[in-house]
């Protein structure tokens, strides 16, 4: 969830920029705990812009109904609405989740994003910074509702050495505070991957762990791909669920390769991995010099690029993820990766030990958001190595 999205910008293909959604807003916990700001400049000009980006889709939202109803109202729009109308039902009647008034209004904020998320990383580590906010607690991300107020406090954090990456989001969730609007930032997204991020932001409101963004991110990416399957099977469009599943295909394939680069780049600096299996900065200097380090780091980022290119040869030349290759590639954005895929596995391993019934399998997530954050990202990674059972 994007801890309060509080949200830079790469333009990224489709369904990325729908992954990279997501990084969901707690914004109505801010505005219940904004007092809390009080204690700097800086966190108060945060706290702020928070409180003011979502009044303003708040201030700007519009009936469905209208809309509908409204002759100027693009014949395209209508078209996807009548769509979003639909996912909802399918998500409240056969995916179990909690529609609760979610979607029935319409947000145009002028603009590609709707929030930019900013998140930073040691030159020489790839442990995430984190942030700490009202009543959830630590999270690997800030976020802005104006790309130019994130990019500067992303300066800000390069200036301090961090290795830094900002990206636009689509949606997020309120996780409840407030009944989330569709917006026009992710509504014109193709059929499959409009549902994934529906089925996506209404799972943070199914199960949450607080302060575990791993944890809730991968959840909701399980929710959302498994959502968007079953709504393609059901509408028995071949066509459609083809093109559905080949990204996700690529996705994979994508999020192997960048952790394969990851793992590498861990070894080169010397992390090590807590007992949940996260990671963390040794706290051993090294004796290598820097220079020699960031010679090494930069020759696995071009080892990176050169296997995403002979990935690309094999999707037939497929441009989706050129635009994120297209910046400087560094250990932020090969983390901004990891939050939602790195427990995914064992979130599909979950369902499949359910007997891919959602109920049960919401209620085996539940438990193991009660549970200390170190025992469930211990068995969530046990249970995406196909050992152990589910809790």
């Amino acid at each position: 969830m994007n801890g309060t999205q509080l949200i830079g910008n790469v333009s990224l293909p489709q369904k990325w920029k729908s992954l990279s959604r997501m990084k969901k807003a707690l914004i109505g916990l801010l505005l219940a705990s904004v007092a809390l700001a009080l204690c700097g400049c800086q966190t108060f000009s945060f706290y702020r812009q928070a409180i003011k980006g979502q009044f303003s889709i708040l201030a700007h939202q519009e009936q469905i109904g209208k809309l509908m109803a409204a002759p100027k109202t693009p014949a395209r729009l209508k078209e996807q609405l009548q769509l979003v109308s639909k996912l909802r039902d399918f998500a409240d009647r056969d995916l179990k989740l909690p529609v609760n008034g979610h979607y029935r209004k319409y947000v145009d904020v002028h603009r590609t994003f709707v929030v930019w998320n900013v998140e930073a990383a040691p030159e020489f580590s790839m442990e995430p910074k984190s942030w700490w906010y009202p009543l959830v607690g630590s999270l690997e991300y800030r976020g802005y509702f104006a790309e130019s107020n994130a990019r500067g406090y992303a300066a800000r954090l390069k200036k301090k050495g961090y290795d830094v990456y900002v990206a636009g989001t689509t949606a997020y969730s309120t996780l409840g505070w407030f009944k989330d609007p569709i917006l026009n930032t992710f509504v014109f997204q193709p059929e499959g991957e409009l549902a994934e991020t529906i089925f996506h932001e209404l799972g943070h409101q199914r199960v949450f762990a607080g302060g575990d963004t791993d944890f809730n991110e991968a959840f909701a990416t399980t929710v959302g791909q498994e959502g968007a399957r079953r709504w393609l099977r059901a509408k028995a469009d071949p066509a459609a669920s083809s093109r559905y599943l080949d990204g996700r295909s690529r996705n994979n394939e994508f999020v192997h390769l960048i952790t394969k680069a990851r793992e590498r780049l861990e070894i080169l600096y010397g992390d090590e991995r807590t007992e949940e299996g996260k990671v963390k900065a040794s706290r051993k200097k090294t004796r290598v010099p820097p220079e020699e380090l960031r010679q090494k780091k930069q020759g696995i980022l071009e080892d990176l690029r050169k296997d995403y290119g002979q990935l690309k040869a094999e999707w037939n030349g497929n441009t989706d993820y050129d635009e994120w290759f297209g910046r400087e590639v560094n250990n932020a954005q090969l983390n901004s990766v990891a939050a939602y895929y790195d427990l995914v596995p064992g979130f599909e391993r979950l369902l499949e030990l359910n007997g891919s019934d959602l109920e049960k399998f919401y209620e085996a997530a539940d438990r193991l958001a009660s549970k200390p954050k170190r025992e469930r990202q211990q068995w969530l990674r046990t249970l995406g190595r196909g050992e152990g059972k589910q809790p």
